[in-house]
């Protein structure tokens, strides 16, 4: 599957998780056979597809996780984890973190984008390291996002291939 593919779906799966809401106003709605009721202020979960639209349409506000701060939180552990070791980051954590840059002024954004950057080139490096010299066990992809999951296979294919190429089938 390639890394876009990826994202849409797992964007998809991210999009029926719950989020927390608080209602602007009494609502009573039946969304796809989902009966929500909500009172002026109430907070409830319901699922994240649904909430984007009310939302849209200022029915709900959104509370979502300070992604700033677990961004933030991401890279220092990232830091010092050391060279050969990778933190975990939740399988949606650049999903989330990109929905939740879109609702960003255009100066926090490019804060939070060079944040990501960092974490991003960090992690790159150690998963090309890890990738070129052994499959990915499971202990190992609980720590990757779905993204990061998808370019660790890739790599190491590529780089089995390319030894292959070089010393053949030989051991």
């Amino acid at each position: 599957m390639e890394l876009e593919d990826t994202t849409k779906v797992h964007g998809v799966g991210f999009d029926l998780e719950d989020v927390k809401v608080e209602f602007s106003h009494d609502l009573k709605i039946n969304v796809s056979g989902i009966q929500i009721d909500g009172k002026a202020g109430e907070i409830m979960n319901i699922p994240r597809w649904i909430a984007k639209t009310l939302h849209s349409e200022n029915h709900v506000i959104i509370h979502e996780q300070d992604m700033i701060q677990e961004l933030k939180q991401a890279k220092v552990k990232e830091d010092a984890q050391g060279e050969e070791s990778i933190s975990s980051l939740d399988k949606f954590f650049y999903i989330r973190l990109n929905e939740y840059m879109k609702n960003l002024p255009k100066d926090d954004s490019d804060k939070v984008e060079s944040m990501l950057n960092q974490l991003v080139r960090i992690r790159q490096g150690k998963i090309v390291r890890l990738a070129d010299s052994s499959k990915l066990t499971a202990d190992l992809g609980s720590k990757l996002t779905v993204e990061e999951e998808v370019f660790y296979n890739q790599i190491n294919n590529a780089s089995n291939e390319f030894k292959k190429q070089i010393i053949g089938n030989k051991k």
